[in-house]
């Protein structure tokens, strides 16, 4: 076996090897989608309600074991383990709500909205088949759930690659379904290195792709699956630098604490994360204050410690990278409002990352322009919703965007639904950020992705409509 041939995993606190996962050859690969073919044809065949009886089952099992999954999770991706079984939580929540609407999602839908005497119509959603899953590692449980949920419920089976910096999650997913009566054979983790998941988005067995990850990636694997054989449709949840307005009426204590909570919570590792922050001039003050009040109050540490609250970044050249993006702003004359000596633990040569707060920034700056995935932001000062309109569209992301304001005033009231129109995100927060309702599509647009998940319109995503045209009698 060569050393080419294995995955390891490291610790991003202290650098240790958390497990070596063996890599499928291409040959391998192959065979894992030739058999989730197979045993795709028999599930397709069982009716949503006993598919759904399973998923239940299984979220059980889950349920049961999040303490213990929170802890391993917390190894492999270093968020502080007592944050760790709450994302558990929120992935059963999402299946719960995609159970509820799974039947009704894949009935036949009969139309009426038409005049042709003598026909019974209906459009009917297949599955795909096989579906291609490629998750993240910054919240493996939740984004996993938005496809393979979906997907397993809709009649597809599924090849799932997991992050190599969490591929024990995904073998979570594979243990407990399959202890809950999900088929053998059905889903299959695949170990992976990067061509050999360009085979994956490329083989012509596989009917979707779902890619969660950064733009360069889901690019990468959309050029991959448009080169090979036949055509698919592919599913892209990337990136972002999603900006948030606090307008002059805001709650300003109040946004203040749910900002900082969304630009440092995994330690700004979310692709919704608050990546920048713009504040009515009126109020800039008082909000920096508050915001930095907060934010100082963070632990950072050994994510296996109790009271520790902001666990490390993924991994040395991640921690790296942000230092770079802080360091370019201070010498464009960005001033840190953190003092250094208040995280000693953030030292050079480790995977501890100190909050930082920014002001005196503008666009020239990449903390305001790119993607940081770290607990570092940037605040900049506006003199009116055009000025914050301009700015917050001022990207090649589009994922979210939020606006803090009073909702009761009229004037406010019609405001924020100007933003909300104006904005070019897939999603828009009034008072709230960093969160997914699974009611609601997710979806992206510019450079954020393409495609939805989650909500009714994610299993139209993973599934193909069928026409149905029947004939009642001669005319």
């Amino acid at each position: 076996m060569s050393s080419s041939s294995i995955q390891t995993t490291i610790a991003p606190y202290d650098q240790s090897v958390v497990c070596e996962k063996q890599l499928l050859s291409a040959a391998e690969l192959d065979q894992a989608i030739d058999a989730a073919a197979t045993a795709q044809k028999a599930w397709a065949k069982v009716s949503v309600k006993e598919r759904v009886a399973i998923i239940t089952k299984w979220m059980a099992l889950l349920d049961a074991d999040k303490e213990a999954l929170g802890k391993e999770l917390s190894e492999q991706m270093g968020r502080p383990a007592s944050q760790c079984a709450g994302e558990i939580k929120g992935a059963l929540q999402r299946c719960r709500y995609l159970c509820k609407v799974a039947e009704e999602c894949l009935a036949d839908s009969p139309r009426t909205d038409t005049e042709t005497p003598n026909l019974k119509l209906a459009i009917r959603r297949d599955p795909f088949g096989v579906v291609g899953i490629v998750t993240p590692w910054n919240y493996p449980y939740l984004t996993t759930v938005n496809g393979l949920i979906t997907a397993l419920l809709a009649g597809n089976a599924v090849v799932l690659k997991p992050s190599p910096q969490t591929p024990l999650t995904a073998e979570s997913f594979q243990r407990t379904l399959e202890q809950a009566g999900l088929p053998k054979g059905l889903l299959h983790i695949a170990h992976l290195d990067f061509d050999t998941t360009a085979k994956l988005a490329a083989h012509p067995r596989i009917g979707f792709l779902i890619f969660t990850g950064s733009v360069a990636g889901g690019k990468a694997l959309a050029k991959a699956a448009a080169d090979g054989p036949g055509f698919k449709g592919v599913g892209l949840e990337l990136g972002g630098k999603d900006p948030a307005y606090v307008r002059a009426d805001a709650d300003i204590k109040w946004a203040a604490e749910e900002l900082v909570d969304g630009a440092m919570f995994n330690s700004g590792q979310s692709c919704c994360s608050v990546e920048r922050i713009y504040v009515h001039a009126s109020v800039f003050d008082e909000f920096v204050n508050e915001f930095v009040g907060v934010a100082k109050q963070y632990k950072l540490g050994n994510p296996s410690q109790s009271g520790v609250s902001l666990g490390p970044v993924v991994s040395l050249a991640s921690a790296e990278r942000i230092r770079k993006q802080v360091d370019d702003a201070l010498s464009k004359g960005a001033k840190n409002l953190i003092p250094a000596d208040l995280f000693p633990e953030a030292k050079a040569g480790t995977a501890l990352v100190a909050p930082t707060v920014l002001v005196d920034v503008d666009h020239s700056m990449e903390i305001m322009t790119e993607e940081t995935f770290g607990p570092a932001i940037g605040i900049m000062k506006v003199s009116s919703d055009d000025e914050a309109l301009e700015l917050m569209n001022d990207s090649h992301y589009g994922l979210t965007a939020s606006v803090w304001t009073n909702i009761e005033d009229a004037e406010s009231a019609a405001a924020f639904d100007r933003l909300a129109t104006e904005l070019e995100t897939g999603t828009v927060y009034l008072n709230r950020a960093d969160v997914l309702d699974p009611a609601l599509p997710w979806t992206g647009v510019k450079d954020s992705g393409r495609g939805v998940s989650l909500s009714t319109l994610g299993f139209d995503q993973l599934t193909q409509p069928k026409a149905i045209h029947m004939r009642l009698r001669k005319a």
